[in-house]
């Protein structure tokens, strides 16, 4: 009898270890212009798994370089695609540089891309899609780093970084590289045309994380049927939707897109290109308030600075 008990504690012990991989969370903090606001410039979002992998999606403009003492350690950089509010063409000077609607970005982060420049000082990763790994490769060796840190993960494939595996999926969106990047005559033969670099189709992404939690990055993608896709293969309990209209789904046609094709459990906005809220909340008549209305799931709005907590069902258990 007294050993039946040791075994059921010591199962009981086990379980209790075994558990927390599910109970976890996934943290996510919008590195935005402003502390506490949501701006129309606001890409950036770091995804820290349970086990301390944390990666840095689309640092954009308002990432203040790689000593941005926000960022700390980041083990990945996604990208979605190489427009200069995602990939970096320029940034602010420090965190709150400038207003909400005009952020001081008068750095400029050519011909590297902020990408780049934050890989290279985190010895970090970037993982992209497309024909955009060549492009990284050839700036991380330009500038003394390894470019096999450039990597791959095309339409269909994924790799694990940490412990966190990732997908690429369809963006429908174009993905020109700015002249700026490219540089000497070729650069500035294609400025004087102007015309950009052509690496291939924009990329969305879906990350499975340690505890269980499916997220999908949707980039500047518009409505395509391989929405579906991230569903009913993946299962995505996340999404980070763009709503911003005009360059991107505007906030009823990303409404439809997570309503009625992703059908996530919850939805970080994304992408407003607008002063989303004032001291911390929705501005009243805003694409962010429309879209936060016509969703059927909860939308949390990413207020910079402010770590939200997701569990695997895609439920925020903490700063939303």
């Amino acid at each position: 009898m007294k050993h039946l008990k040791r075994w059921a504690a010591a199962t009981a012990f086990a379980a209790l270890l075994a558990a927390p991989s599910f109970a976890q969370v996934v943290k996510v903090t919008p590195l935005g212009g402003i502390e506490g606001e949501f701006c129309p410039q606001d890409r950036a979002l770091i995804f820290e798994d349970p086990n301390g992998t944390r990666i840095l999606y689309d640092p954009g403009r308002t990432v203040a370089g790689a000593n941005d003492p926000r960022l700390g350690k980041i083990d990945v950089v996604l990208v979605s695609h190489m427009h200069g509010d995602h990939a970096g063409n320029a940034h602010i000077k420090e965190p709150n540089a400038g207003t909400c609607e005009r952020p001081d970005i008068s750095v400029s982060a050519a011909p590297n891309t902020s990408v780049v420049n934050i890989a290279l000082a985190k010895k970090a990763k970037i993982v992209t899609g497309s024909e955009m790994p060549a492009f990284f490769a050839a700036k991380l060796r330009a500038n003394g780093g390894n470019a096999a840190d450039s990597m791959l993960a095309r339409f269909g494939g994924s790799v694990t970084v940490g412990a966190v595996r990732i997908a690429t999926v369809t963006a429908l969106h174009s993905n020109g590289v700015d002249p700026d990047y490219i540089g000497g005559p070729f650069g500035q033969f294609l400025k004087d045309a102007g015309i950009a670099g052509d690496v291939g189709p924009a990329t969305g992404y879906v990350l499975r994380f340690s505890n269980g939690l499916v997220a999908w990055l949707s980039g500047d993608t518009g409505i395509t049927a391989d929405h579906e896709i991230v569903r009913t293969h993946y299962n995505a309990k996340l999404a980070v939707m763009n709503i911003g209209d005009g360059f991107t789904t505007g906030p009823a046609e990303a409404a439809f897109v997570v309503n009625d094709m992703v059908r996530p459990a919850a939805v970080i906005a994304s992408h407003a290109n607008e002063v989303g809220t004032v001291g911390g909340k929705v501005r009243a008549g805003s694409k962010t308030e429309a879209f936060a209305r016509a969703a059927k799931m909860p939308v949390h709005i990413p207020l910079s600075g402010r770590t939200m907590e997701f569990d695997a069902a895609g439920k925020c258990t903490a700063g939303c």
